[in-house]
């Protein structure tokens, strides 16, 4: 039986693009550049320090470096005998955020460490910032145990922890330095989406995910922390001060339930 084209098939055909806000149309004889831009979705979000009004059409969230080898047991963290249960706090947030915000059409990019094998990319100061002896278990180098390579791309240790399994439509990027955009597609990425608001979450707060959203803001992003989706090993004068200057020089504070209660308010 021939099947009869749908409506999805009639918007796929000539579509030039991934993103719904910006695309192109081609046929034979055209290509339209200007196609028409859906009206805002708005939503309100009381944030520090002031409340702002997204539109969901235009906004992503980004999770930074939730991966075995800085929230799992037997990961480089653990390995080096600190505590990482600290860093498994958004866990339980992001898991009742992430769903909401896929309902709402908001893509979730997990930028998260993924080496090459062969560390062609890495200068030395990077190295150093995992083996500042030179010596010891660092970039690459196998992890007791598991023997997984320390944040080597599709290694154990690099991948996302198993409670917050990525679905099929979310986008994942690898970064090789702490921030996202560094030597990445990510800003790429969300331009083609026509992202202008950023949700940031993830760890570390006062390195990744705070050098991350500081490099959105200088590329002209709005960009909002959630800070209960974000947790750090670091002394917690070093979130006290990122959360002061995300709020003081580049951008807003909020919380998961914020946004899930906004979310709720949302007329269908």
């Amino acid at each position: 039986m021939t099947s009869v084209p749908g409506k999805a098939d009639e918007e796929a055909e000539g579509r030039l693009g991934v993103g719904s806000i910006f695309h192109w149309r081609a046929s034979a004889g055209m290509v339209d550049m200007a196609m028409p831009q859906p009206a805002p979705v708005r939503l309100v979000l009381p944030t520090a320090p002031q409340a702002v009004t997204i539109d969901l059409l235009r906004t992503a969230i980004v999770v930074i470096d939730m991966q075995n080898d800085f929230c799992a047991n037997g990961g480089w963290v653990d390995h080096l005998g600190f505590d990482y249960t600290p860093d498994r706090a958004p866990i339980a947030p992001l898991q009742r955020l992430l769903p909401r915000l896929r309902q709402a059409g908001v893509p979730v990019i997990w930028v998260n460490w993924g080496n090459r094998p062969d560390l062609a990319n890495m200068p030395p100061n990077q190295i150093h910032l995992y083996k500042p002896t030179g010596a010891g278990i660092g970039l690459g180098d196998p992890l007791p145990g598991s023997g997984a390579p320390v944040l080597q791309k599709d290694s154990w240790a690099a991948a996302i922890v198993d409670e917050l399994a990525p679905e099929p439509q979310d986008i994942l990027v690898d970064k090789y330095r702490i921030s996202g955009f560094w030597d990445t597609p990510l800003d790429s990425i969300l331009r083609n989406l026509g992202i202008r608001t950023v949700l940031f979450a993830g760890v570390n707060t006062d390195q990744c995910v705070l050098h991350s959203l500081t490099d959105a803001n200088f590329l002209g992003y709005g960009c909002i922390l959630v800070e209960d989706c974000c947790a750090t090993t670091s002394p917690d004068f070093c979130t006290q001060a990122t959360v002061w200057n995300v709020k003081k020089c580049f951008g807003f504070v909020t919380g998961s339930e914020t946004i899930l209660e906004a979310l709720d308010g949302l007329s269908p």
